[in-house]
């Protein structure tokens, strides 16, 4: 199946409001989960990391809960899902340790400061030109650890509508429909590991770790 790229950003408030109610419990406690066995053991006890494309921050709250010691910025692009977020973290009283930051990601992003950890979930399968995000982590200040987790794009719509019916029928039609297109905008593992040797990153590890998720982490 050829890629067919979605808006980068997710700005409507209604959509917002969808993603911060439904119910991401089974896949976001697997990217914590899958976090903590990767790369959990070297990040550094009072660290400095980032979120890229936090969203409505339930990641983030979900990292703060597991690493209690650890600062967390987390950015994304879209106003209106950092409204839902900024409502999240007040809820989960993180607002001392997770600062939301509205803004694109750019080389500068992760040279203005040290990071011991970038982590981002969904992002990837967003960005019209994924080297953005590649280019900017080979760009970044020090060495910070790297654990991303995105979408694996489908072989055909017959699977895609599969996957669909599987993990979101009950979800609201906003939301199944975020999912179908995301699904055929997301990259497949050959092309991350293709996107990763032209930015350089040799020590990226890319695992498909369900159906539908792979993740990219430093090994």
């Amino acid at each position: 199946m050829q890629r067919i790229p979605e808006p980068e950003l997710m700005s409507d408030a209604e959509q917002a409001l969808a993603y911060a109610n439904a119910d991401f419990e089974e896949p976001h406690n697997h990217f914590i989960e899958l976090l903590k066995s990767s790369v959990g053991e070297r990040i550094p006890t009072y660290g400095q990391v980032i979120d890229l494309g936090c969203g409505a921050a339930d990641i983030s709250i979900r990292f703060a809960r597991v690493f209690p010691t650890i600062m967390i910025d987390a950015l994304d692009g879209s106003e209106a899902m950092l409204d839902e977020g900024r409502k999240a973290v007040s809820s989960a009283k993180l607002a001392g340790r997770i600062n939301l930051i509205h803004g694109l990601l750019d080389r500068s992003v992760l040279k203005n400061k040290t990071y011991s950890l970038i982590f981002s979930n969904s992002l990837l399968h967003h960005l019209h030109d994924p080297m953005i995000l590649w280019n900017s982590i080979e760009n970044a200040t020090g060495k910070p650890l790297v654990f991303i987790m995105d979408l694996i794009r489908p072989e055909n719509d017959t699977k895609v509508d599969e996957l669909v019916k599987e993990y979101a029928s009950e979800e609201p039609e906003i939301l199944q429909r975020d999912f179908k297109n995301s699904l055929k905008a997301a990259f497949t593992p050959d092309e991350v590991v293709l996107q990763l040797a032209t930015a350089g990153l040799r020590d990226l590890e890319v695992d498909v770790v369900s159906d539908r998720h792979m993740t990219i982490y430093t090994k």
